[in-house]
């Protein structure tokens, strides 16, 4: 693998870098904490949960932002399209969210390097996938 690293580097024309050496995308804070949610809702749902769940990040509130603050506080629902897919999500006494809730948690202090808070809700909207006005809202289109 680092020698077809070494020749597809090599035929690249020279130039300066494209974005600072520590940035590893153009995405969001907020998008990598809504596909790092989404992965743990999939992951820890299996084949309960189809993929017509989305997650979307209401509150991003980072202690790089607020000096105050010591912890990044993350608020975000997790849109399904069925009451029994709530259920699912939700779990008996609030288990299988609390489940996904830590899975999620451990790895955003990892990506972002701080404590976090995590609020996460539930949310059915009957055929999501479907609405153009919800599919722009939670930034899915534009």
């Amino acid at each position: 693998m680092e020698e077809f690293a070494g020749k597809l580097i090599a035929m690249l024309p020279p130039g300066p870098p494209l974005y600072p050496q520590d940035e590893v995308g153009d995405f969001s804070e907020r998008f990598l904490a809504e596909e790092i949610i989404r992965e743990k809702v999939l992951e820890q749902t299996e084949e309960e949960v189809p993929h017509s769940v989305a997650v979307v990040v209401e509150e991003f509130k980072s202690p790089d932002e607020y000096p105050g603050r010591d912890t990044l506080f993350i608020r975000a629902d997790i849109y399904v399209e069925r009451p029994g897919q709530k259920a699912i999500l939700i779990g008996k006494g609030g288990g299988k969210l609390k489940t996904i809730g830590k899975a999620a948690r451990m790895d955003l202090e990892r990506q972002f390097g701080h404590k976090v808070y995590l609020d996460l809700w539930v949310k059915v909207r009957p055929r999501w996938r479907e609405n153009e006005t919800i599919l722009k809202r939670m930034g899915l289109i534009q």
